[in-house]
């Protein structure tokens, strides 16, 4: 070996000057050559890197060859232990990367934040590993789902419903289901079918990506639920799998779907036959039997467009129920039967063939544990299930398994179809009298403070063939039973005529007087007249032609006169009462444009049940708490939640309430109500009559029941209200005549409750007279204000600009007729202002009522 590969023994040798005595061996073959760096070493400034980049030499002498140096494999152990050996490179090792990382991250080399900006390479591999790795867990998921038995799954029970003490009033289910191959189906009923649901079925792949995005984004967000929107998904939900609405139950939809899509044949006849119809029946055959008494093969294109309509919602399209049912279920048919032709699985002719007439299916078979009242309960009940659970729908109910625990009382619902038969069967004779055919009630029991229906009428019963809820139905005007919202809202909400110390309408009390004349003309807040829709100032009617001139409120109330709450809903406004009315529980698609002049009068068409409730805010003394008619739920043994009971919350002040009571309670005992006398009891409520005379209402109530009966003439199958003038020998039917004839035979069974009596009201507002009303209430002035307000109000009267009858001064013909006899007035106002009494010393501030 040569002189300058040996090493001495103590690793020395001569030392050049600023050599370095640190024991290194004799540059190994692979090192540098003599006079350059070698890997760890500092080097000049004028020196290069290997990979080209120049940086600055360490100051001192070069090293030699005759220099000690250290073998690779101590190198490199000294590189790991962060030491240096021969300075330069060795001493700054601890800030290099050592030995190689696995992942780079943070980056070496970079500073700052660039070290925690990962490289694209990083990026790529990142999303590439996650990519794949979802691909692998997808494919194994969709290869470990397995298509479940849907025998099994597809098990019915029936469903039990009980009466608020617990025992049972009835059990539904046993359900009418026959399968029957697709060759047993018309081409016309499965094409319908198709065009109604999935026009693509037979060329799509079973998924509609788009629904099924949409559907899990609203799971996973909180949003409202969607179901599958392809024949296929409809099919495997129905059948397969539960009816919860989770991601777990949509991914293994998708993935049942996927497995299934290629069987066309099988899905189709399946999902025929499985489907709910309504009608208590499962699949096309026994829905073609219930309809039309045929089988499924025989269904034509007409027939197949009509049930194929059902598949949106039975208990919405079926015609039979109701006459708003039948209005959907046309529009329906004619949309299904277009598609059909748009999809090209008919022909524009075949489509006109069936033209406009509707194929009316044959009139449904009751249930015999379905007769009497139990069908309206029942219905009511399921109604509520669905609007607080909407996952017990109709295909839900149909599967069982529930035991559904009403709020229903059995001897209230007994002691009120006792009255409506017995007021029938005492007073209509619909074999003798052609007006007493058709003659229809609907009526309901609220309890205030609490919500509970504990009772309703709904009709004769479906063995009667009437299948329409009268008890919830909409559609029928409630006539002056609205008054008393108008009031309630003056009260509460203020009048606009007059504004308080802080700015607001003034809230107004029952002594208040208003024009109560027949045809006296009415008036904005601003005192301009209200212009009528023939282009002329306004004039209201009362139901008689009377001119009692200017009454209180109270009085207004007591004999139900139109013209003082028709100025009252001008006063404080159409929109203001809609608001009260609406927090009050009425709902809003029930009401009448508040715009209207009419409103006041009860144009709108609430339910029975709604009418109810909404009173019952009176008798709690302002809590409105929704009316409810299931008090829990059990689905195979365990609850199922969100039927807790209503809360309570307050609408309007107590004093207001009780006023208002005080108010109806007057109408009971002296006034349109006075029938009610007979209970012996305390009684509030209020009388409703239509102009037309096609409807007639009671609404009335102890501290602890509120009962709405409502009478009507519709022929069933003929929707539109006939009118009831004649009806038991009778010229004109009002509110005090049957109605409440019904409501004092059904208190006279179930009594007055506790507590008895009503609470004395405190007083509430403030007395504010309308304009031109007498200054003193005395006798004489009465007298002569009655008389003034009587000329003024001739038909032939035309108001002068500055006033009117109803809310300016008077005009200048009824001062005349006055001349000796009207008593001395305050200065009069602008038209339609109304004037406070000389008593009145101090106002109320407005609140607006809790929503």
């Amino acid at each position: 070996m040569s002189e300058h590969r040996r090493r001495s023994p103590n690793g020395g040798g001569d030392r050049p000057p600023g050599g370095r005595g640190d024991g290194r061996q004799p540059r190994p073959h692979g090192m540098p050559p003599q006079g350059a760096p070698s890997y760890g070493e500092g080097r000049g400034s004028d020196e290069v890197r290997s990979e080209g980049l120049r940086r600055a030499r360490a100051a001192g002498p070069r090293e030699t060859a005759q220099q000690p140096r250290l073998t690779r494999a101590e190198m490199r152990r000294q590189a790991q232990k962060g030491g240096g050996g021969g300075g330069g490179r060795g001493a700054a090792g601890a800030g290099g990367p050592g030995k190689k990382r696995f992942i780079d991250y943070p980056r070496w080399g970079k500073s700052g934040f660039r070290r925690w900006i990962p490289s694209w390479k990083q990026i790529l591999t990142l999303f590439l590993v996650f990519f794949g790795g979802s691909v692998a867990v997808v494919g194994v998921a969709f290869a470990m789902t397995p298509v479940p038995d849907a025998n099994k799954q597809f098990e019915e029970q029936n469903n039990i419903y009980f009466w608020a003490d617990g025992s049972e009033m009835t059990r539904k289910g046993a359900t009418n289901r026959q399968i029957v191959p697709l060759a047993d189906i018309s081409r016309a009923a499965q094409d319908t079918t198709i065009a109604a649901e999935n026009e693509t079925f037979r060329t799509d792949k079973g998924i509609d990506p788009k629904g099924i995005a949409r559907a899990v984004y609203k799971m996973a967000t909180g949003g409202e639920t969607q179901g599958g929107s392809t024949i296929t998904q409809q099919y495997v939900k129905n059948y397969y799998l539960s009816q919860d609405q989770t991601l777990t139950r949509k991914v293994k939809e998708m993935f049942i779907t996927l497995k299934i899509a290629d069987r066309k044949d099988e899905v189709l006849q399946g999902y025929l036959n499985t489907s709910w119809y309504g009608r208590n029946s499962t699949g096309i055959q026994a829905a073609a039997q219930a309809y039309y008494g045929k089988d499924a093969s025989k269904i034509n294109l007409c027939e197949g467009a009509m049930l194929a309509g059902l598949l949106k919602g039975a208990g919405l399209y079926d015609p039979s129920i109701n006459p708003e049912n039948h209005k959907r279920m046309e529009e329906r048919w004619d949309y299904v039967l277009n598609r059909m032709v748009i999809a090209g699985l008919t022909t524009k002719d075949e489509r006109d063939k069936c033209g406009k007439s509707f194929p009316e299916p044959i009139p449904p078979k009751p249930a015999s544990n379905m007769t009497g009242e139990i069908y309206y309960l029942v219905q009511t009940a399921n109604k509520y299930l669905a609007a607080k659970d909407p996952t017990i729908n109709d295909l839900a109910l149909q599967r069982g398994g529930y035991k559904i625990y009403t709020t229903f009382q059995k001897d209230k619902v007994d002691a009120l179809k006792a009255a409506v038969d017995g007021f029938q069967k005492d007073n209509l004779k619909p074999d003798k009298r052609e007006q007493d055919k058709f003659v229809q009630m609907g009526a309901a029991s609220v309890v205030p403070n609490d919500g509970a229906i504990v009772a309703i009428y709904g009709g004769a019963g479906v063995e009667n063939g009437h299948y329409t809820n009268n008890a919830d139905a909409f559609g029928i005007p409630v006539g002056s039973t609205f008054k008393p919202f108008v009031l309630a809202a003056a009260m509460q909400l203020g009048v606009q005529t007059k504004m308080d110390s802080d700015g607001q309408p003034t809230r107004i009390s029952t002594d208040s007087r208003y024009m109560a004349n027949n045809l006296s003309e009415i008036f904005k807040p601003d005192g301009s007249p209200v212009i009528g829709d023939n282009g002329q100032p306004y004039k209201q009617r009362n139901d008689s032609t009377s001119s009692p001139g200017y009454v209180t409120l109270k009085e207004a109330m007591r004999n139900s006169y139109n013209v003082p709450f028709v100025q009252l809903n001008q006063d404080v406004g159409g929109k203001n009462v809609e608001s009260l009315v609406t927090s009050m529980g009425l709902l809003k698609g029930s009401l009448a444009p508040s715009s209207t002049i009419t409103f006041p009068l009860g144009t709108s068409t609430p339910s029975a049940i709604r009418m109810a409730s909404a009173y019952s805010v009176f008798a709690a003394r302002g809590q409105q708490t929704d009316p409810y008619s299931v008090s829990k739920v059990l689905k195979d043994g365990v609850e199922v939640p969100k039927f807790a009971k209503p809360q309570a919350k307050k609408v309007l002040e107590q004093a207001v309430a009780d006023n208002v009571t005080d108010v109806l309670e007057n109408v009971a005992k002296n006034g349109t109500g006075k029938k009610t006398n007979e209970l012996g009891f305390p009684v509030a409520g209020k009388t409703g009559t239509t102009d037309a005379g096609t409807s007639a209402w009671w609404v009335g109530y102890t501290p602890s029941l509120v009962t709405s009966v409502g009478m009507w003439r519709e022929e069933p199958g003929k929707p539109g209200l006939l009118s009831l003038n004649g009806t038991a020998n009778k010229n004109e039917i009002h509110g005090g005549d049957f109605p409440t004839d019904v409501f004092t035979r059904y208190m006279k069974v179930i009594g007055p409750g506790k507590p008895k009596n009503f609470p004395d009201p405190e007083e509430s507002g403030v007395k504010l007279d309308a304009s031109g009303a007498p200054s003193t209430a005395s006798p004489s002035a009465s007298a002569s204000a009655s008389a003034s307000a009587s000329a003024s109000a001739s038909p032939s009267t035309t108001p002068s600009p500055s006033g009117g009858p109803s809310g300016g001064p008077p005009s200048p013909s009824a001062t005349d007729s006055c001349f000796l006899l009207c008593p001395t007035r305050n200065p009069p106002t602008k038209p339609g202002k109304p004037t406070p009494t000389a008593t009145d010393t101090s106002t109320q501030a407005v609140q607006a009522p809790a929503q």
